[in-house]
């Protein structure tokens, strides 16, 4: 999978204490020193962690040391994840270090991440959240901070041929069409009805049933206005849209005019604390809301759910983002010229 000499050259730079892997490569040979870090982090499966086996978050600034080394070595492929952009941010960043250098092992790493993301996909078109570990709500297909969408934009990427991935190997491509084709219908089917009318997506879904799910006990089975935004914008890339996707398009832009709350942001309010303030040229939408009543909903860490943010406790009130200008752009900009196009 890896270019063994090259991963073995970084590892002896980390142990020695030499600040790059350039003083001991070949001098015509062009490296990269994020890239060459990504090379040593990926799993056997083409996957990439987004925490060691220790729970470490990856963070590709810090120096590979004799410690860190030992700690990636005992990660196994279960830690493989689409996660808080782990995996899509390698393989974007992969190709376009090839691009600047011409190194055979970044392109390697990067098409065996693709393979990873073709592998975990399921046949109903949804990603799920880690793959191959399957426990917990890890194996829901996973909207959730735009998880699904990033593998979704690779694959676009390998078509369109963008974002440097014109250097991929062709045969991707007919894969990724394939990928993208399975994704698209994932997403049509799992955009919430209301009495027939379609609205947003939740954030993620049964990988069997395809009905909203919860994740972590804070994190109710509802609409999901922040990940909705993502769906709608992966959608609008698409060239030639069909009716059905037009009007995906269209029923979300209009459930999110019709919930946005005027006048009012999520602030400070106190030393420790947070809630909604007056604002006259705020715009939000809270993060969450009713499968049903299209109103809003949080969810505490004993899996509470509460209709107002002041009823849950003060560490959720101050550790999640309960409301956002999520989709201001997306309507204010975004749709317009979207549909001035289409």
């Amino acid at each position: 999978m890896k270019n063994i000499i090259h991963i073995l050259t970084i590892c002896m730079v980390a142990l020695s204490g030499c600040a790059t892997a350039q003083s001991v490569t070949k001098a015509d040979v062009k490296t990269d020193s994020i890239a060459d870090k990504m090379l040593v982090y990926q799993l056997s499966n083409g996957g990439w962690p987004k925490q060691l086996e220790d729970k470490s978050v990856v963070k590709y600034e810090n120096p590979l040391t004799k410690e860190l080394l030992s700690k990636i070595k005992a990660t196994s492929p279960l830690h493989a994840t689409i996660d808080n952009n782990a995996t899509s941010r390698e393989i974007n960043a992969l190709v376009l270090a090839y691009k600047n250098t011409n190194n055979p092992a970044y392109l390697k790493a990067a098409e065996n991440g693709i393979d990873y993301l073709l592998m975990a996909q399921y046949a109903n078109g949804g990603w799920p959240q880690y793959y191959p570990d399957k426990s917990s709500y890890r194996a829901e297909i996973t909207y959730n901070d735009n998880a699904m969408i990033n593998a979704l934009t690779v694959m676009l990427n390998i078509i369109d041929k963008t974002n440097g991935f014109d250097v991929v190997d062709a045969k991707y491509v007919s894969k990724a069409e394939s990928a993208v084709k399975r994704g698209i219908s994932c997403i049509l089917k799992t955009q919430v009805l209301q009495n027939g009318k379609k609205t947003i997506w939740a954030a993620q879904y049964d990988q069997n049933t395809l009905q909203p799910a919860k994740a972590r006990a804070f994190e109710p089975a509802s609409l999901s206005t922040s990940e909705s935004v993502g769906v709608v914008r992966f959608l609008m890339k698409l060239k030639n849209p069909s009716t059905e996707i037009k009007d995906a398009i269209k029923n979300a832009v209009e459930w999110f005019e019709s919930t946005k709350i005027v006048g009012f942001k999520y602030d400070k309010i106190a030393e420790k604390d947070k809630g909604l303030v007056p604002n006259p040229e705020a715009i939000s939408w809270a993060r969450f809301y009713d499968l049903n009543t299209n109103k809003p909903i949080f969810g505490d860490r004993d899996n509470s759910i509460k209709d107002r943010v002041e009823d849950i406790s003060q560490e959720r009130r101050n550790g999640y983002a309960w409301y956002g200008t999520f989709a201001q752009n997306l309507l204010a900009k975004e749709y317009p010229k979207w549909l001035k196009a289409n």
